[in-house]
């Protein structure tokens, strides 16, 4: 970032990572806040609880703890004193909670999968807690994930560092929490909220440090699984997801993917991510506030422009999602308001691509529909031409709201080719299927100009231009701010606001 850039800048900026949760027990060595940058992050911290709680079962090395008839009573709380725990030598050792079971590391106490073990705790049990372990060298299979594996209700995983993992860190269940974890170095995901046949309500993501998961690179491996990030999110209902530091992740930062709803993402750092920071797909009523996106999008933006291709990639990519006021939520938009962009490839993307809609061979959501449409519903001819399903068998960008933010980018970006700094609202040109009936430039239309998607009071520095309708039409921002776009009212470029 230019020198310019950062002086105007520095007056403005707040830690954006809440990095302060105190963890219950949890005896750290360095503080877990600074003034611009997190001290190191949960990563830099030691975890462990000093010492058993009265009525503790004290786990030693060596023990068995897949024996779950001696390990297990319900309610019960084990230690694990310090040193390096080991699960039977077979794939398949695994710890398997019951209800209420609380596991507590000691400083020290690491719990090792030896590249052996698939899963570390599994079954469906409810509140279970795990609380200050190293959990490393685990096996998971793609998809699978090694602390939840089975999306058991009402978990606590809270100042652990799990890394070092194939697979995902963790899956979810309805009501976990996530607190203050270091997640690192998975071959997949650091969280992975799945469940398979269902969703799930209701998920804290709070403090932790995500960073450098997909070691595996399966977005290589298998070109548009959509199957990495540092967190993905599938049809969770209402998410919490604040104050962590999400950075280094090779792919995604934060991704939602396919009816999530009801997302609170504030006051994180998300930075140098390969991929977009946050990619919200498929997906409603979102509030995004008061968190910094740097340098996300370079490894993606720079490959593509090298190729030639001209679409937007952006620190913050919207596809397919927009606010819906018929699903309960704490908001009935996307409101994106109040964050710092600085460094980007480029900024926010609303896009929708005309041909994805429910029953199209053009949705790589297979099998899923929009969360507004009856599974008695047939989104297909000649029915979806006629309301209500013409508007509810697709998913809209609609009712996004971006406002009060500060947009940064730094004019001499490597690799930028005229393919940077750039924000955007557009859809590709209709063509199939036949039946289809947003053909042609329907959904284009609509986007830029019918679904009350705005942009307002921001604040830009650097040489920002903008795409509407389509990815061939650039903008100067005096045009983004004319008609027949007007967008940007009273947003300032440079030192000037223009109302």
């Amino acid at each position: 970032m230019s020198s310019g850039i950062a002086s105007r800048s520095a007056g403005r900026r707040t830690l954006c990572v809440a990095l302060s949760v105190l963890l219950l027990q949890v005896a750290v060595e360095s503080p877990a806040v600074a003034s611009e940058e997190p001290a190191g992050g949960v990563c830099g911290t030691a975890v462990g609880v000093p010492s058993p709680p009265e009525g503790a079962q004290v786990i030693q090395p060596g023990t068995d703890l897949t024996d779950r008839t001696r390990f297990s009573p319900p309610g019960s709380t084990f230690w694990l004193a310090p040193g390096t725990h080991m699960l039977t030598a077979d794939q398949f050792g695994q710890v398997m909670p019951k209800d209420g079971n609380v596991y507590l590391g000691a400083p020290g106490a690491v719990l090792d999968g030896r590249r052996i073990n698939r899963a570390a705790f599994t079954t469906s049990a409810k509140d279970v807690v795990i609380r200050g372990l190293t959990i490393r060298g685990f096996v998971a299979e793609r998809d699978q994930g090694v602390v939840n594996h089975d999306s058991g209700d009402g978990w606590t995983i809270e100042g652990n560092v799990i890394e070092d993992n194939d697979g995902a860190a963790m899956m979810t269940g309805t009501g976990q929490r996530v607190i203050g974890n270091c997640l690192r170095n998975n071959g997949q995901y650091g969280i992975n909220a799945y469940r398979f046949g269902s969703g799930m309500t209701g998920l804290v993501i709070e403090g932790n440090e995500i960073t450098g998961n997909n070691t595996g690179d399966w977005e290589t491996k298998l070109p548009g699984c959509g199957c990495t990030g540092g967190a993905k999110f599938w049809a969770v209902n209402g998410a919490d997801i604040v104050g962590n530091w999400v950075h280094h992740n090779h792919g995604v930062g934060l991704w939602a993917d396919t009816n999530n709803n009801d997302f609170l993402i504030q006051d994180n750092l998300i930075e140098d991510n390969a991929s977009e920071g946050l990619f919200y797909e498929i997906s409603y009523n979102l509030e995004l506030i008061g968190n910094t996106f740097r340098r996300n999008a370079l490894v993606q933006g720079r490959t593509r422009a090298a190729k030639g291709d001209t679409f937007p990639v952006a620190a913050v990519y919207l596809s397919e999602s927009g606010g819906e006021p018929r699903l309960p939520a704490r908001t009935s938009q996307i409101d994106i308001r109040g964050n710092l962009f600085s460094d980007n490839w480029s900024g926010i993307t609303l896009w929708e691509n005309a041909d994805r809609f429910c029953n199209s061979p053009a949705n790589t959501s297979t099998l899923s529909c929009t969360a507004l449409v009856s599974p008695t519903s047939t989104c297909s001819d000649p029915g979806i031409a006629t309301e209500p399903l013409y508007s509810d068998c697709r998913w809209k960008t609609q009712r996004v709201l971006v406002h009060e933010n500060t947009f940064e980018v730094d004019s001499a970006l490597e690799g930028c080719l005229d393919r940077c700094g750039r924000m955007a609202v557009l859809s590709n040109y209709g063509t199939f299927p036949a039946w289809s009936p947003y053909r042609g430039t329907v959904i284009s239309e609509a986007i830029t100009f019918r679904q009350e998607n705005r942009w307002y009071d921001n604040q830009y520095y650097g040489p920002w231009t903008f795409v509407a309708q389509d990815a061939s039409k650039r903008l100067t921002p005096a045009q983004w701010q004319a008609e027949p776009y007007r967008q940007d009212v009273c947003s300032g470029f440079g030192e000037s606001v223009t109302c």
